[in-house]
């Protein structure tokens, strides 16, 4: 189905890899779109609830296609460009699922935005993220100012956008921008474990608390409290919540049906 993306769903857990290995997974305009065809399709299908987002073993993603920025070369082509990866990766963001990033390799430039979109970054042994487009005369325009700050701070975000040098796996973990370093051959494994942990879990809460985490960042805390009571309400007639209060209370194992 797709030509640049291999795709497979099972057990409700959604694997994605990019598969662009002859430009090192850039992200072209075809790439982009089979991407974002991908990702509509998911955010419609209430069986899949976890996603995995994995690239090659030695390049995760080497970011844009440098021909395409070749040709962006107008003010308004440039905005525009821009706009499609903000877009794509937005798309990513609020996918109603948990997304994992499982990195080996280089996550570099528009590679690094597009795992700073996704909830989870698993990183293997020598993997390596950066944004280095200040090296072209350029800087990360695909969330990367916006989303990188809000992960491992402001000044380390600058440190890593304005020298444009990498970071290791081991310190992407002590950075908070990945939750786990294992080693090359475990990664895919660990993955979809903790997908498979995810997808176990009751698909409405989950996705309620996604879209409350990642609108905080945007509200005063009054205006997300009131919008956590409100969600939390529209939770209560749930067949989940029910079934979790009674197996609580019968000290059984809850069987969540996602409804």
């Amino acid at each position: 189905m797709y030509k640049n993306l291999i795709h497979h769903s099972a057990d409700g857990v959604s694997l994605l890899q990019l598969n662009r290995p002859q430009k090192k997974n850039a992200l072209n305009g075809e790439l982009r779109n089979e991407l974002q065809h991908a990702i509509e399709q998911m955010a419609r299908d209430k069986d899949i609830r976890a996603v995995v987002l994995s690239g090659g073993e030695e390049f995760f993603c080497a970011g844009a296609d440098i021909g395409e920025i070749q040709e962006s070369r107008s003010a308004e082509a440039a905005y525009h460009h821009a706009r499609e990866f903000q877009m794509l990766f937005d798309r990513i963001e609020a996918l109603p699922q948990p997304v994992i990033a499982a990195v080996a390799g280089f996550a570099l430039g528009g590679g690094c935005e597009l795992t700073l979109a996704c909830d989870f970054r698993l990183a293997a042994e020598g993997a390596k993220f950066g944004l280095p487009e200040i090296k072209i005369g350029a800087f990360p325009g695909g969330g990367g100012t916006q989303r990188l700050p809000r992960l491992v701070g402001v000044a380390k975000a600058k440190e890593m956008i304005f020298t444009g040098e990498p970071v290791t796996a081991d310190e992407a973990l002590a950075l908070g921008l990945v939750s786990k370093v294992v080693p090359k051959e475990a990664l895919m494994d660990e993955a979809r474990n903790f997908a498979a942990k995810l997808a176990s879990l009751p698909r409405l809460a989950l996705q309620a608390s996604k879209m409350l985490i990642n609108r905080s960042v945007e509200m005063d805390l009054a205006s997300g409290l009131e919008m956590e009571a409100r969600t939390f309400s529209a939770l209560a007639l749930t067949h989940d919540l029910s079934e979790g209060i009674r197996a609580f209370l019968d000290k059984r194992k809850p069987n969540f049906t996602g409804n």
